[in-house]
């Protein structure tokens, strides 16, 4: 887990998003408003949704190209079963989450290159669990 997590206001432009990923080096931003996690805005999100549309990053707000809801989990969850909630759910980044005097509190965010650089034989058990799990399902669902 990552405990420096680097956010962006709801409000903000997506260019302003942009600039804020390339600085710090990262694909994806967690979008937050006072009161609290909103969504996640990624590069792909921002190819897809801004790019592919011919949008102005400038004038588009990130909360009209997020991706919501975010899923997250708290701190006490095994590593394995939040592994396996990634895989499932096709999601690269994982917040964590706690209560903290009845509001929900970011701690931090997990990603699959965590994973991988950590624990490389959980993500390969997972991986081969959740493909063999989904071979009966039609469909172009794989995991990759």
């Amino acid at each position: 887990m990552t405990p420096q997590v680097v956010t962006i206001d709801y409000k903000q432009s997506v260019r302003n998003a942009a600039r804020r990923m390339t600085k710090f080096g990262i694909s994806s931003l967690l979008v937050v408003a006072d009161d609290g996690l909103k969504g996640i805005i990624t590069e792909r999100d921002i190819v897809q949704r801004i790019v592919c549309s011919g949008l102005d990053p400038a004038e588009t707000p990130v909360c009209d190209v997020m991706s919501e809801p975010v899923i997250v989990v708290g701190p006490d969850e095994p590593l394995e079963k939040a592994v396996e909630l990634m895989l499932i759910q096709r999601i690269k980044k994982l917040p964590i989450m706690e209560r903290d005097d009845g509001v929900m509190k970011l701690i931090g965010i997990l990603s699959l290159l965590d994973v991988a650089k950590l624990h490389p034989d959980l993500l390969e058990g997972l991986r081969a669990m959740v493909e063999e799990q989904y071979a009966s399902v039609e469909g172009d669902f794989y995991v990759s």
